[in-house]
C-alpha cells in the first residue's frame, strides 16, 4: 500500500517550471522555508492552488535543495521504480554492451536520466556509485538492491560520497568482489589505468571520451602536443596513440608524474618523446617562452577552481589569462583545444571569454568544432544547465 507523502507547496512561478519538466528545486522556490528541512523522505510538490506538480525529494547539494523525479501522480518510489529507471538507462547505453573498444562509460547520469542526486559509472565489470546529497544516500540500500537486480553481471561496486557528512568515508567498496589495482579499462581502443577506491577520482574523466577519441583518430597525428592541467595524462596518451610526434604533460600535483607514466606504460608507449613535467602551469608558460618552445596543439582543460601557494585560479575569472598565455606558444595554424566543465558559465559566455582574449592578443583564429557531453552522459532537455561540458577546437593563424 502506498504511504501518504508529505506535500510541499511551491511558489506559482516554479510550479509552472516543474510542470514543464524542470527538475531542480531551490530553497527560494518553496512557499514555506521550513520545508527545506524535510530531508530523507519522498514528497509530493504541489502548486499554491493545491494541484499536484511532481514527486521527488528534498536533499541539499551544490546545485539546489531538491529534485523532482516523476510527474505521475501516485508514483511509488520503491525497488520496482528504481529497477525501471535502471532498465531504461541501460537500454540507452546498449551500444556499450559487448563493445571491447570502450569498456568505461556512464550508465546513469542523475537528472539526465530523470533522477537527480546520483550517478553510476561502469568500469569493465565494476560499478561506481556517486552520491551527491544525504537524502538520496539514506536510500542507498533500496537503490543498490535495485541495481543488483537490474545488472547481475556486475562483479562488484564502489561509491564516492560527494557531500559533506561526518563519519562517512569519501570512497569505499560497496559489494561484491574488489577490483584489481590498477583496473585497466578501454576507451576508443586505448587502455587506461584506473583505481576504484583511491580518493574521489579514478584516474580518468569519462565525459571527455569523445574528445580523446578525436585525438586517437588522427587529430594529433604528426603534431607536438602540450597538455596542461594534465592530471594522469589521458589526453596525452590518446594523442600519442593517435600518432602525435611528441607530448608534454604539465600538472602541479606530484602524483601526476607516476600516474601519467603508468598510463603510457600500459599502452606500451615510450617516454622518450612524451615528457612529464610537475610544475605550475603558469610557471611552465614562462619557462616555454624563455626556451622558445612552440607546439602544434595545446590542450587547455583546467579545473573549475584551484588554489596553490602562489595563486588562486577559477575558470570564471582567469580562463582568459590562460588563453592569452597559450596563444603565444602555438605554431602557425596550431590547434587550441579549449575545455571547461564549469557549469556556472554558459556556452556563449565561454566562447566570448576565449575569442575576446584572442582578438585582444591580435590573433586570427577559426572555430573548427564544438563538443558537449557524450551520449552516455544523458541530458534532460528541460535542464540545459546539466550539459556542463564545453569543448571548442580553434585553429590559430
Amino acid at each position: 500500500m502506498r504511504k501518504n507523502m508529505k506535500k510541499i507547496m511551491l511558489k506559482s512561478k516554479h510550479s509552472n517550471k516543474v510542470r514543464n519538466g524542470y527538475p531542480l528545486i531551490q530553497k527560494e522556490d518553496l512557499q514555506k522555508a521550513e520545508d527545506a528541512k524535510l530531508v530523507g523522505q519522498w514528497v509530493e510538490f504541489i502548486s499554491p492552488s493545491n494541484d499536484y506538480v511532481g514527486t521527488g525529494y528534498i536533499g541539499e547539494q551544490n546545485k539546489g535543495i531538491g529534485w523532482v523525479v516523476s510527474h505521475a501522480k501516485g508514483t511509488v518510489i520503491d525497488q520496482a521504480f528504481f529497477e525501471k529507471c535502471f532498465r531504461v538507462a541501460g537500454e540507452k547505453r546498449q551500444h556499450f554492451k559487448g563493445n571491447d573498444q570502450t569498456t568505461a562509460y556512464r550508465l546513469f547520469n542523475g537528472e539526465g536520466d530523470y533522477f537527480g542526486g546520483i550517478t553510476i559509472d561502469i568500469y569493465n565489470e565494476y560499478a561506481l556509485f556517486s552520491w551527491y546529497n544525504a537524502s538520496i544516500y539514506s536510500h542507498k540500500k533500496l537503490i543498490v538492491d535495485a541495481f543488483k537486480a537490474s545488472f547481475p553481471e556486475i562483479k562488484g561496486a564502489y561509491q564516492k560520497i560527494r557531500f559533506t557528512e561526518k563519519g562517512l568515508a569519501e570512497s569505499e567498496h560497496v559489494y561484491g568482489s574488489e577490483a584489481p589495482e590498477p583496473l585497466l579499462v578501454k576507451e576508443n581502443g586505448v587502455t587506461y589505468a584506473t583505481y576504484m577506491n583511491e580518493g574521489m577520482m579514478t584516474g580518468i574523466f569519462l565525459d571527455q571520451k569523445e574528445v580523446r577519441g578525436l585525438l586517437v583518430d588522427g587529430l594529433a597525428t604528426g603534431k607536438s602536443v602540450l597538455n596542461t592541467f594534465s592530471y594522469t595524462g589521458a589526453f596525452s596518451v590518446a594523442a600519442a596513440m593517435g600518432g602525435a610526434s611528441s607530448t608534454v604533460s604539465v600538472d602541479l600535483a606530484k602524483r601526476s608524474s607516476p600516474k601519467t607514466k603508468e598510463m603510457f606504460e600500459v599502452n606500451g608507449l615510450s617516454l622518450e618523446n612524451n615528457k612529464i613535467v610537475v610544475m605550475d602551469v603558469f610557471d611552465y608558460f614562462s619557462y616555454a617562452k624563455r626556451k622558445e618552445l612552440a607546439f602544434d596543439m595545446i590542450i587547455l582543460d583546467p579545473p573549475s577552481f584551484a588554489r596553490n601557494k602562489k595563486r588562486t585560479f577559477s575558470v570564471a575569472k582567469n580562463y582568459g589569462d590562460l588563453v592569452a598565455e597559450v596563444s603565444e606558444l602555438l605554431t602557425k595554424d596550431g590547434l587550441l583545444i579549449a575545455s571547461t566543465n564549469a557549469a556556472n558559465i554558459s556556452y556563449d559566455k565561454y566562447v566570448s571569454m576565449i575569442e575576446e582574449t584572442l582578438k585582444a592578443k591580435g590573433k586570427r583564429f577559426k572555430r573548427l568544432e564544438t563538443h558537449r557531453l557524450p551520449q552516455d552522459f544523458a541530458i534532460n532537455p528541460n535542464f540545459k544547465e546539466g550539459n556542463y561540458l564545453k569543448v571548442i577546437i580553434y585553429q590559430l593563424n
